[in-house]
């Protein structure tokens, strides 16, 4: 399958790399020297950014059988639909279009159990934005009769975006807010979320891409420490504790999100399906050490 991806970025990179030679990819970076760095790694890239945009992008698209997406939309919207929907709507053998997004479009539900079925109610406006890119390409999809998978992912980490990573460079902290747990997902995990919706038979859907153990974020970093065999790091009151805007929203929002339906329906079996496995295996491979 030819699969162009615009945002070649931690996640698309990783599942870029993961199916060669069972898939044919290339796609979008936002600079000339990372698209000549790739190259060299055997990854064709294209630029589209702001300033640049390569022109054979549009004949990229055409050629395709599927699209991935994974560039955020901004306050002017999705970029690739305000640059590229008539190319991806007219792409005769562009069949599916897969939509990495968030799991922040549902909101605050105050530590409750969520799925596909629960309203969104966004409270930031990186949400708003993403529900709102969300809704673009699944227009576009029932438009031009396209299969659109909406992706919402937790939390991402892997290889060198990890606890361990943090508590090596000395940056990991434990914030403890009473009752607040995230969920997660391992990159490799969100590689086979992809590859399932590419085989995927079913028309357009929404599938939560994440792991089966909401938990604090202190626990992670206590459980890379004991990997480690290092002290974790104080404990550091939320209310008190020195978080950028950004980094204070995420802790604004409490969830137990639901990946029944990705197991059940897409058939996707995880390979970490806690941190816990995940960072063993991180441990085992060297990461941090």
């Amino acid at each position: 399958m030819n699969v162009f991806v615009f945002g070649l970025g931690y996640s698309s990179m990783h599942f870029a790399t993961s199916v060669r030679g069972l898939h044919v990819c290339a796609g979008t970076v936002t600079s000339r020297e990372k698209a000549e760095r790739l190259k060299t790694q055997g990854v064709e890239a294209f630029v589209f950014s702001p300033d640049e945009c390569d022109a054979d992008i549009p004949a990229r698209i055409a050629a395709a059988d599927a699209l991935l997406v994974s560039i955020p939309p901004d306050e002017d919207g999705d970029p690739v639909l305000n640059r590229f929907g008539d190319e991806v709507a007219n792409a005769y053998g562009l069949k599916r279009i897969v939509y990495l997004s968030t799991v922040g479009v549902y909101g605050d539900h105050q530590g409750a159990w969520i799925d596909e079925t629960t309203a969104c109610h966004p409270t930031n406006a990186r949400s708003i934005e993403r529900l709102k890119a969300e809704d673009g390409w699944l227009t576009l999809g029932q438009r031009a009769r396209k299969a659109v998978h909406i992706l919402r992912l937790s939390g991402i980490y892997g290889p060198g975006s990890n606890a361990l990573v943090n508590l090596k460079r000395g940056t990991a902290r434990r914030i403890i807010k009473k009752g607040q747990v995230f969920n997660r997902i391992h990159v490799e995990d969100i590689g086979r979320a992809i590859v399932a919706c590419l085989a995927y038979e079913g028309g357009s859907a929404i599938w939560n891409v994440t792991d089966d153990l909401p938990a604090p974020p202190q626990d992670v970093v206590e459980y890379a420490a004991r990997l480690m065999g290092v002290e974790p790091p104080p404990e550091i009151d939320f209310d008190t504790a020195p978080l950028s805007p950004m980094a204070r929203s995420f802790y604004a929002e409490c969830k137990r999100v639901s990946n029944k339906a990705m197991k059940d329906k897409l058939g996707v079996v995880l390979a970490y399906p806690t941190y816990r496995e995940a960072l063993d295996a991180l441990w085992a491979q060297g990461e941090a050490q």
